[in-house]
């Protein structure tokens, strides 16, 4: 696509509806936190498809700075892939290496937000913590979920807005899981600061023993 494939204010609107709704359906926020949590995502979502297909901010003030000679940075569609334009990747962007391994990032990341839920839906339906599955990795996978999400745009699209929002989105992410331990602590006291002792926030380990210590047997003469 070489031609200027922006100002289609009707895809920015389509585009955002569909990623938000489908972000919703597997995330199912319910609390005031979720939905802060939520809200910060969409924040997200409608700065990327804003620039993906309404104004090309970053591409018009790369362009202007730099030059349209410099890695040729021009207003298209194409244009706005700017990973592939600084390898100087020939082909279609859309298959770019960092667009491939972009759908890694954002399949992975629902597929987490969605097997958070599972877990987490058992748990409060049983009035218990959730301990299980990813939550036996990391105390928070569905904020880990989000964040994949977004790296995953960023891969994909990369705009000068959501590159700086994304750093103060892991900072809420981050406050926010805070604020949740505090009412979880509060709820569950021990069994909440033992679970919290032997699991991650939010990167795993790479090898965790989740079984018990095993009492050493003491003999007596």
């Amino acid at each position: 696509m070489n031609d200027y494939g922006y100002g289609l204010w009707f895809l920015v609107v389509v585009n955002t509806a569909v990623v938000l709704i489908f972000a919703a359906s597997f995330f199912h926020p319910t609390s005031e936190r979720d939905w802060r949590a939520f809200g910060t995502f969409s924040a997200f979502v409608v700065a990327l498809f804003t620039e993906m297909y309404g104004l090309p901010l970053t591409v018009y003030l790369l362009s202007s700075w730099l030059g349209n000679g410099f890695l040729g940075l021009d207003l298209t569609h194409d244009g706005g892939h700017l990973w592939a334009e600084l390898i100087g990747w020939e082909g279609d962007p859309h298959f770019s290496p960092f667009h491939l391994v972009s759908y890694v990032f954002i399949i992975g990341g629902f597929w987490i937000v969605a097997a958070a839920w599972s877990s987490l839906y058992r748990a409060q339906k049983a009035g218990g913590l959730a301990v299980d599955r990813l939550y036996a990795r990391i105390r928070h996978p569905q904020y880990v979920g989000f964040m994949a999400i977004m790296v995953g745009f960023l891969l994909q699209w990369p705009t000068l807005p959501t590159l700086l929002m994304f750093p103060v989105l892991v900072y809420v992410y981050r406050r926010l899981a805070i604020s949740e331990e505090g009412e979880t602590r509060d709820r569950f006291g021990a069994r909440c600061d033992a679970h919290a002792a032997r699991t991650p926030r939010f990167l795993p380990r790479l090898r965790t023993d989740t079984r018990p210590p095993r009492s050493r047997q003491v003999r007596t003469p």
